[in-house]
């Protein structure tokens, strides 16, 4: 590839030339790695100086819920492994590379030998440039083709110490860069929250919707305000609900799986799914793998209707999806196709609050799975179908809504990886003192 005039080539890509190159080593008071403290006669506390493990580094920042407490004097002791506000932390055993900046914010805390703590201490250089810097894929993947180690692969410190970084000519550029990426990492922290919170939203809608114990306390300002002129008629039809076995309300369809020896059973054009293809999405519309009609002939499943939701009964229970065209499944389902009066999208939902009554239903020694007749006794509480209809369109509402919000997630962050490509290479520079 050509290089124009100004920029050079470097293992990050093409940068001006005016750029410069420090090693971490060049410009960090301390690096160094953890310990634990159970190592050294300390125990845990259930309070106290915050104590993080390698699994609490994370791609999104810190999870504290993984995280343990140890004493004042255990975090005298274990100095070394001190941490404070404006350090960088990377982890160097496991999946390496992780990085997370702790903000002023922070305060203090310690670390395992897992995780190696940078402490930036010229001021020359902007430590947030330096975490972003270190952020991109790129470096991800450099750090990860050096792991040694096949079982739990590790880098060392002297590889982090002399992880080479490009800077800017100015501070001012650096902190300029930096600010523009922490802005855009702000606003996706943001909509992630909005989306946690729309799916709690969601969970207690259908905790107490799809109840006819907590029916009527259903929460009009949990709904959108064209979902709550349907609970006017709440009340009205909160007596219509019915006690039914799934065995009553729909038909329990097994899979199977034809040789997988005989070519010409395959690669046709009937859908064939498993259960890995179930699960992620609420609508399901076509298999990696196709059956012949030959195959299809030539094994227990059969062909299932648009609106079968299919149920996984082995290798993960519970999971669903509702199916959008034609097809069967291998013997890792026993769908269900609801008779008349009975709606699907309302089942899908409820299906969701029964993991668990599935799963203690489930039996055998090698791998769980839940039996058929088992499936069928199960009780369910159901309303009529105008209300069944009424509580599915609220719920496919929310799920509409969180998929809206988990679309402009993903551009967001598409958004914020074009950003650090044109940012942290010069492509666009925001040094208001550089000229066209």
């Amino acid at each position: 590839m050509e290089v124009r005039k100004g920029y050079k080539q470097t293992e990050v890509g093409i940068i001006p030339e005016g750029w410069v190159r420090k090693q971490l080593s060049d410009i960090s008071e301390f690096i160094t790695k953890g310990a634990t403290p159970t190592t050294y006669g300390f125990k845990w506390e259930s309070s106290g100086i915050l104590f993080l493990r390698s699994e609490c580094v994370t791609n999104n920042g810190i999870d504290l819920s993984k995280s343990m407490f140890i004493s004042e004097l255990a975090n005298k002791s274990l100095h070394r492994s001190e941490i404070r506000s404006n350090d960088l932390l990377i982890t160097i055993t496991g999946n390496v590379g992780r990085i997370v900046f702790l903000n002023n914010q922070f305060g203090k805390g310690n670390i395992n030998q897992h995780i190696a703590k940078i402490r930036i201490t010229d001021l020359d250089f902007d430590r947030s440039y330096v975490y972003h810097f270190l952020s991109q894929d790129i470096y991800r993947k450099y750090f990860e083709s050096i792991v040694t180690g096949q079982a739990y692969p590790q880098i060392s410190l002297k590889q982090v110490r002399d992880a080479n970084i490009f800077f800017p000519p100015t501070k001012f550029e650096q902190t300029a860069i930096a600010t523009a990426l922490s802005d855009a990492d702000a606003l996706i922290t943001s909509l992630e929250k909005l989306i946690e919170k729309k799916r709690a939203i969601k969970q207690g809608a259908m905790q107490k919707c799809l109840n006819p114990d907590f029916y009527d306390l259903c929460d009009d300002a949990d709904l959108k305000p064209n979902q709550r002129n349907h609970t006017n008629q709440k009340n009205q039809s909160s007596d219509k609900w019915e006690v039914k076995k799934l065995g009553e309300i729909a038909e329990i369809i097994g899979g199977g799986t034809p040789s997988t020896y005989v070519t010409h059973y395959w690669n046709g054009t009937i859908n064939w799914f498993t259960p890995t293809e179930i699960g992620m999405n609420k609508y399901t519309y076509e298999s990696h793998r196709k059956l012949t009609k030959e195959g299809l002939s030539n094994c227990s499943a059969r062909i299932l209707p648009i609106g079968t939701i299919l149920l996984t009964s082995r290798a993960g229970i519970g999971d669903l999806s509702i199916l959008m065209s034609e097809g069967c499944t291998n013997q890792g389902f026993q769908s269900m196709i609801l008779k008349v009066g009975y709606s699907n999208e309302y089942l899908y939902y409820l299906m969701q609050t029964l993991k668990n009554v599935l799963l203690q239903n489930a039996s055998g020694s090698t791998f769980l799975e839940i039996s058929p007749n088992k499936i069928k006794q199960i009780q369910v509480s159901v309303p009529d179908f105008v209300e069944q209809t009424r509580i599915a369109t609220i719920l496919s509402d929310m799920d509409a809504e969180i998929t809206a919000l988990e679309q402009k997630l993903s551009k967001y962050k598409l958004i914020k990886q074009g950003m650090m490509q044109e940012l942290l290479t010069g492509k666009i520079r925001l040094n208001q003192d550089l000229q066209d």
